[in-house]
């Protein structure tokens, strides 16, 4: 997986839904990330000291190999991490802010 990183760009897309007694909201969020080229080297201390076995994508952003492999991204940093926090407090401070 990480080899097909490797000098090319992905998209990390999230969905989420939030629901109240009374009104429900479902949203994505898709963010873009390239990654510059990595080796075997690389790819092999990766995977020895950080183990990511169980995250998806075979990476995480905030880990040494996002630090090193990563070029750029369009979009939310969080979510690539995991959840797209900011669009998730706007979508609450907007349609659930009032219901106390």
């Amino acid at each position: 997986m990480l080899r097909s990183l490797s000098g090319n760009a992905h998209q990390v897309i999230t969905g989420v839904c939030i629901i109240s007694p009374s009104q429900k909201v479902s949203f994505s969020e898709a963010t873009k990330v390239f990654f510059g080229k990595i080796d075997d080297r690389e790819i092999q201390h990766y995977i020895s000291k950080y183990q990511p076995f169980d995250k998806a994508g075979a990476y995480g952003i905030q880990e040494w190999i996002g630090m090193i492999g990563i070029d750029r991204i369009e979009g939310s940093f969080y979510n690539v991490m995991g959840l797209p926090i900011r669009k998730i407090y706007r979508q609450l401070v907007d349609h659930f802010s009032d219901q106390g």
